[in-house]
């Protein structure tokens, strides 16, 4: 469903190379969830972002047979001039799906009133991230790519309809979520991996990789 052949993947900073990926290679296979523990800084994002096609490696190959999300929060391929409407509408049509039906689950989920028909830039940062999640919940992916977890809401009802959708969703689908704490991925991975100094050290088990974590992280 999502394979990684012998990628790698670095950055200039100015000062050094940062290695993100050294020559990794794992494969994500239809209903194996995976969580990856990263610290900040390590390249959580960046690893998220080449699975869904934002970035590209130095070196290797990334295969993708399957339908990969834009990573939960990614606003990318949306205008913030044009308004939840009109955005929700316009990637509907990119993705071959009913616009009218995309409009009207996002405007359901997110429950923004008058907002929903106003344009994007006008949005505070949880307005924008509760539309992110909803129009990505809409689209109905094989594999869902989330960064740190759930968007950050102060609307219970909206953290609500959305997390029992996404937990309906996950029971026929797969997830990949990248965090620094490992409370975050408790939820949703079914194996586990960490993320160090541009290796990926994959465990079968949530509790085995946050032994790794803690001893590099707090030894």
């Amino acid at each position: 469903m999502l394979e990684f052949d012998n990628v790698s993947k670095s950055f200039w900073t100015g000062s050094h190379r940062k290695i993100i990926l050294d020559r990794v290679s794992f494969r994500i296979d239809r209903g194996r969830s995976l969580g990856i523990l990263a610290p900040n800084g390590t390249g959580k994002t960046t690893v998220i972002n080449m699975m869904c096609g934002l970035e590209k490696p130095d070196e290797g190959t990334i295969r993708r047979t399957a339908r990969i999300s834009f990573p939960l929060g990614y606003m990318g391929g949306v205008v913030s001039r044009h308004s939840a409407f009109e955005n929700s509408r316009y990637i509907a049509r990119l993705y071959g799906l009913d616009p009218e039906y995309v409009e009207a689950f996002c405007r359901w989920l997110c429950n923004l009133g008058e907002y929903f028909d106003q344009p994007l830039g006008t949005y505070s940062s949880g307005m924008r991230a509760r539309f992110s999640f909803a129009l990505m919940l809409a689209l109905d992916f094989d594999l869902y790519l989330i960064d740190e977890g759930m968007p950050n809401s102060t609307d219970v009802e909206f953290n609500r309809k959305a997390g029992e959708i996404l937990r309906e969703r996950l029971e026929r689908t797969t997830t990949v979520i990248v965090s620094h704490q490992p409370r975050t991925l408790e939820a949703f991975a079914q194996q586990a991996a960490v993320l160090m100094d541009g290796k990926l050290h994959m465990f079968d088990t949530l509790e085995e990789a946050k032994q790794l974590y803690d001893y590099e992280t707090q030894g």
